[in-house]
């Protein structure tokens, strides 16, 4: 099995900014595509960025310009750096990760959720 565990959710002032880190461990033979997603109360879950193991990214149009998914594939390790954060940004974020464990077939995972929470 893989596990995928989310870092570095808390509270922020408006404009201030938070680093979210997610980590793969397990069983991990290749680690295909990588987003961040987020749920905020009352809302559907939506994706905030997408990173593809050739390093090509995607951002919803809310968060272009203020926020940066990068990946180490050495580590398997997904981070999302959010800057400029807005009350609107307040939600659950969500690692999600593309896995190939043993060779051949390809499996979705999620993370727990870390907590963003952003003051006015």
């Amino acid at each position: 099995q893989v596990q995928l565990v989310e870092s570095g959710g808390g509270l922020v002032q408006a404009g201030g900014s938070l680093r979210l880190s997610c980590a793969a461990s397990g069983r991990i033979f290749r680690m295909n595509d990588m987003g961040w997603y987020r749920q905020a109360p009352g809302k559907q879950r939506e994706l905030v960025a997408g990173i593809t193991s050739g390093g090509r990214i995607g951002y919803a149009d809310s968060v272009k310009g203020r926020f940066t998914i990068s990946r180490d594939n050495a580590k398997n390790t997904a981070y999302l750096q959010m800057n400029s954060l807005k009350p609107e940004d307040t939600a659950v974020y969500y690692c999600n990760a593309r896995v190939v464990p043993y060779h051949t077939d390809e499996y979705e995972f999620w993370g727990q959720g870390t907590r963003v929470t952003v003051s006015s």
